[in-house]
């Protein structure tokens, strides 16, 4: 049985690199790739890093049923495409979402059995430090990032497994015995 497992967590936490070092010592794994409507950033293509939409394409799909789960995120639209999953999990493979907090919700409400985790940064300071450090972003793209992360930090409860990524190297393999064992409960290993 294909399990899927959702990362979730504030913008800057470290998920994608967290979900990288998981993928480099559990290769089975796959990764649905996200929908946004965000621009691309230097060196993402459509299809690896995200399917990027224009938000006339994502309200059409999000109409049409398209999304296991959908949210607006700093201003910006993301989604995970019922298509990309379902491919996934009919190969028999187990999945990863990287998704946004209301997008986990959405997941939890469907698919109750789906495994979330919630990574949570070391300290506000340091989530900020990240997003500044990544270059990535103008200030008032971080700013409202941050805004949006002290809300998302309070509903970390609702998650049955918290990882502080304050170690990434001891975080990554926190996550990894956690996807196992998850694995191995499910017959997936």
């Amino acid at each position: 049985m294909a399990r899927v497992f959702v990362i979730t967590g504030p913008s800057g936490v470290g998920k994608g690199t967290l979900i990288r070092r998981l993928r480099e010592t559990i290769p089975e794994l796959r990764v649905s790739v996200s929908a946004t409507t965000r621009p691309p950033r230097a060196g993402e293509e459509h299809g690896r890093d995200y399917w990027f939409l224009d938000d006339a394409e994502f309200d059409r799909r999000v109409g049409e049923g398209d999304f296991v789960e959908h949210a607006e995120y700093a201003g910006r639209k993301y989604g995970t495409l019922r298509e990309e999953l379902e491919r996934h999990l009919g190969e028999g493979a187990p999945v990863v979402l990287e998704i946004e907090v209301q997008g986990a919700r959405q997941v939890r409400e469907t698919m109750p059995e789906a495994v979330q985790v919630f990574v949570v940064p070391p300290s506000f300071d340091a989530l900020r430090e990240r997003l500044e450090s990544r270059g990535t972003d103008g200030a008032d793209t971080i700013a409202r990032r941050l805004e949006v992360s002290r809300v998302e930090l309070e509903s970390q409860h609702e998650f049955d497994h918290r990882l502080v990524n304050d170690d990434l190297d001891a975080t990554a393999r926190q996550l990894e015995t956690l996807v196992r064992e998850q694995l191995s409960s499910a017959g997936a290993v």
